[in-house]
């Protein structure tokens, strides 16, 4: 860990500029290299789709690469849709806001860190009330968001505006993780770099694509190196480890 890690509340949320871009991989990276620094670690999704019964979701993965035993889905939907139309579909309900920051409350309790990854993008509506990660992050006074890019084509764009929409809400943005970072970048995925890398939020790090089918104890191992990142949390404001 170098002399410039971030240090992380104790809530952080993981969010992507979009789908697929690697959020789950860089919950589990974000979780192995703060465990290595000694903290305990807990992870929770509030809506898993695309998923049916028996299936290992994104919890799953997260918990086999970074090696917690805590990692929890708020609520399972198996069309892999947005969660409010995948549960209009299955006439399902989808838990309210405040069930998943009573869960959130209940893992902090007892870790360092609760990583809460999202659906999709910050925007992506969590509850039949039009909730969104923005909206679950403000019920965590001190937590802070990490946002989760692609390396590619578009993604200044798409980054860019995932930090205005986090910085109208008065979110804050913890830093940038690129989610699959090519073995030979491309001109443009360079400038992406070095364009994030002069951005006031902070480049957490950039993930080796492929990272997802190293075994877990391979993945841990290598994780501290890819995030700057500081194991020490930082209570949420107002109550001691976000109770």
């Amino acid at each position: 860990m170098s002399a410039a890690a971030l240090k992380l509340p104790a809530v952080v949320l993981v969010t992507g500029t979009d789908t697929d871009v690697g959020k789950t991989v860089a919950t589990a990276a974000l979780a192995a290299a703060l465990q290595a620094g000694g903290a305990s670690v807990a992870a929770y999704k509030p809506t898993q789709t695309g998923v049916v019964a028996g299936e290992g979701g994104d919890m799953a993965e997260v918990r086999r690469l970074g090696g917690i035993a805590a990692g929890v889905e708020g609520v399972r939907l198996a069309l892999p849709m947005a969660p409010v139309a995948a549960a209009a579909r299955e006439d399902l309900e989808l838990p309210a806001l405040a069930s998943h920051v009573a869960a959130i409350r209940a893992l902090a309790a007892g870790h360092d860190h609760v990583l809460v990854e999202g659906a999709g993008g910050v925007l992506v509506e969590l509850d039949g009330d039009a909730n969104t990660m923005a909206d679950l992050a403000m019920h965590f006074p001190g937590a802070a968001v990490v946002v989760v890019c692609r390396s590619s084509l578009g993604t200044l764009n798409h980054t860019l505006l995932t930090l205005e929409a986090l910085e109208r809400r008065k979110v804050a943005a913890a830093g940038l993780v690129v989610g699959a970072w090519p073995q030979e970048p491309t001109e443009v995925e360079l400038d992406n770099r070095e364009y994030f890398e002069a951005l006031g939020t902070p480049l957490l790090g950039c993930l080796p694509a492929g990272a997802a089918m190293l075994t877990g104890e391979q993945f841990r191992a290598a994780a501290p190196g890819w995030l700057a990142v500081d194991s020490a949390a930082v209570p949420c404001q107002g109550a001691r480890r976000c109770r």
